[in-house]
């Protein structure tokens, strides 16, 4: 299903239908939004994450100036295929995905892994790129972004224990800010109510994992292609990838902005949502 000029704009994600497009034999899975023409901002999505995990907060702020692109990668939802190995491969994938729709030129906003793709993707093809937001995120061979998995694990295991979604352990704190605002990021992702996506299998998200201990073990890439507006975001207590590396990202990225949100953690763009989608979606419209 790919769009026609007479199809209305659709302004909620919540309501983009889920469309698919055939690259080089794939089928990727996307939706889009927001008022067609000039320069998409096409979104990466995080660990373990299809469509359906996208803040509709922070997605329809930008979607009100911007044309949103956001889709699954291989072996993700209503993609298909399987997980890439590595972080390398799924930019590959990502750039077909792109090409496919017929763009030579796109802005990114990445969370978590989607960010660290978007940098392969970017170092890869560095004209590609225009304007760049990274958030949760940090560089390849980044200090103890390997640590992940074990994080990871341990945080799915209590969200078992106590019958809650991993991301309220995994993106927030555990105090009363982060418990309150963690409840609220779970019912946001939850007001699509038809054509949902289906959740990440097994298999995938430990290849997804294993990919990005790699990534986090690798020597690091050079930065130094990325000369476009680049805004890197984060909370100050970010327990999957160490707040210290988005400063880390910040020194590489000459000319970056960073942004640290106090008593927060992973989705700390999530739990301040109302101060950053208005930031993102101005940097972006710049």
């Amino acid at each position: 299903m790919s769009t026609t000029a007479n199809d209305p704009v659709i302004t909620s994600y919540a309501k983009a239908p889920t469309r698919t497009i055939t690259a080089g034999g794939d089928t990727f899975a996307y939706r889009e939004l927001g008022p067609r023409g000039g320069i998409p901002v096409v979104f990466f999505v995080h660990l373990a994450a299809t469509l359906d995990n996208w803040d509709p907060r922070i997605v329809d702020a930008i979607a009100a100036t911007r044309h949103v692109v956001a889709f699954d990668q291989l072996g993700v939802g209503a993609s298909s295929g399987k997980v890439r190995d590595t972080l390398e491969e799924a930019a590959d994938d990502a750039y077909r995905f792109v090409a496919a729709l017929g763009h030579d030129t796109i802005d990114v906003f990445g969370f978590s892994m989607g960010a660290m793709i978007a940098q392969d993707l970017v170092v890869k093809h560095p004209d590609l790129v225009r304007r760049l937001v990274l958030t949760g995120t940090g560089p390849r061979g980044g200090t103890d972004i390997d640590k992940v998995v074990g994080t990871t694990y341990g945080d799915v295991l209590r969200a078992t224990l106590t019958r809650s979604d991993p991301k309220e352990f995994l993106f927030f704190n555990r105090d009363a800010a982060g418990k309150k605002a963690a409840k609220a990021f779970v019912a946001r992702l939850k007001e699509r109510t038809v054509d949902r996506d289906k959740d990440v299998t097994l298999p995938a998200f430990r290849t997804q994992l294993k990919a990005i201990q790699r990534y986090g073990r690798s020597a690091p890439s050079d930065l130094s292609v990325i000369t476009g507006p680049t805004l890197i975001a984060n909370g100050d207590n970010d327990r999957m990838v160490p707040s210290v590396l988005s400063e880390d990202l910040h020194r590489r990225i000459v000319g970056s902005e960073l942004i640290i949100y106090p008593s927060s953690g992973h989705g700390g763009i999530f739990q301040y949502w109302e101060e950053f989608a208005p930031v993102a979606a101005t940097f972006l419209s710049e």
